[in-house]
């Protein structure tokens, strides 16, 4: 079972309370938790892609750096970890990202993937005059598969002739050839996200709540992967809150849920209810106010977390599990220190 981290590339990480860890986005943070996540062993990290926050008395994530941009630095300064940047398709032509991903990966080589976004978040795109129409929301996907396509291509030959519905490749060429294999993600929980992972990716990201949530996801990625004639597996995501015993975690996940930016939260649940093909799972208002994402909290002593990893790591297709914190370097240290070696998924990596 491999461990990674969500990297902090947005202001306050995933929370968005007043009453949570508050810090900007910068290299020498991103470094420093890269640095305990290596020390730990931790296999991979991903970074975002985020052009636009969602405001509030927080800002939330109104301050972000450029996902490739920092990846380039960070695989530079660091030795074993794999590094996840994220594209958003609608941005650059599949032939420049080919040819920056082949420069990130001749820096490493081998510790760079990337991430696909294949875009759901009008208000990013309008902001910069390049959202193509709502009905873009029906055929991204088969916008991001032509992409990929156009990726691999260039990764495996150093040219491309492609010629599709949305993308015409005249004799287009990229050398050198990567060092490396770069691996393709895919983040998505809907039955056709995971088609498209099975078919395009190499691993599925994905959020599911609960163990059962989780099976079920997983049931769906392997059945499409089965369809495919390929191997994918997920990466199941989770906020982790760690403290001394249950009770102080409790009490923490309880302030910040106090402090919710409800402002931003009703600002992120409009962008995302204009796209019907995303899978948006909800419970108590108040806490979903505070958290950025819709990914189960595991929360409570180092015993608790690892009796609870150790219980959903159990889910069959599953090889990893990438985990954010509230805040990121203490989390990573505790979680390494404490929470790793009382886990027995962890010595399976």
């Amino acid at each position: 079972m491999d461990f990674g981290v969500f990297l902090p590339i947005a202001n306050n990480g995933w929370i968005a309370s007043t009453n949570s860890p508050t810090y900007m986005p910068t290299f020498d943070l991103n470094k420093e938790i890269l640095d305990r996540a290596e020390r730990y062993g931790f296999k991979f990290a991903l970074s975002m892609v985020k052009f636009r926050g969602f405001g509030g008395k927080t800002e939330h994530w109104d301050y972000a750096l450029e996902s490739l941009t920092l990846t380039s630095a960070l695989v530079a300064a660091t030795r074993e970890i794999k590094v996840y940047a994220s594209i958003a398709t609608l941005t650059l032509p599949p032939p420049i990202v080919a040819r920056m991903a082949v420069t990130i990966d001749d820096v490493s080589p081998g510790r760079f993937g990337l991430n696909i976004v294949a875009g759901w978040n009008r208000s990013e795109y309008d902001q910069m005059g390049i959202w193509p129409g709502d009905d873009f929301y029906a055929y991204r996907y088969e916008y991001a598969e032509e992409y990929v396509t156009i990726l691999r291509d260039l990764w495996s030959t150093g040219r491309s002739d492609f010629n599709g519905r949305f993308f015409t490749m005249n004799d287009c060429r990229c050398l050198p050839l990567p060092r490396g294999k770069i691996d393709v993600v895919y983040a998505g929980a809907s039955q056709r996200g995971h088609r498209f992972a099975a078919e395009y990716a190499d691993y599925n990201f994905t959020i599911a709540q609960g163990f059962e949530g989780l099976r079920e996801a997983n049931a769906s990625l392997a059945k499409e992967a089965k369809q495919a004639g390929r191997d994918v597996t997920a990466y199941p995501l989770y906020m982790v809150i760690i403290d001394d015993t249950d009770e102080a975690a409790r009490a923490k996940l309880d302030h910040y849920e106090a402090g919710a930016d409800v402002e931003a939260f009703a600002h992120s649940r409009a962008e995302t209810s204009r796209d019907t093909g995303t899978i948006q799972v909800r419970s108590a208002a108040r806490r979903n106010a505070a958290m950025g994402t819709s990914a189960p909290v595991i929360s409570g002593s180092a015993a608790t977390v690892a009796a609870a990893l150790d219980e959903l790591a159990a889910v069959p297709s599953s090889s990893g599990m990438m985990f954010m914190f509230d805040d990121f370097v203490d989390g990573v240290e505790r979680f390494g220190a404490e929470v790793m070696p009382l886990m027995r998924s962890a010595g399976s990596r």
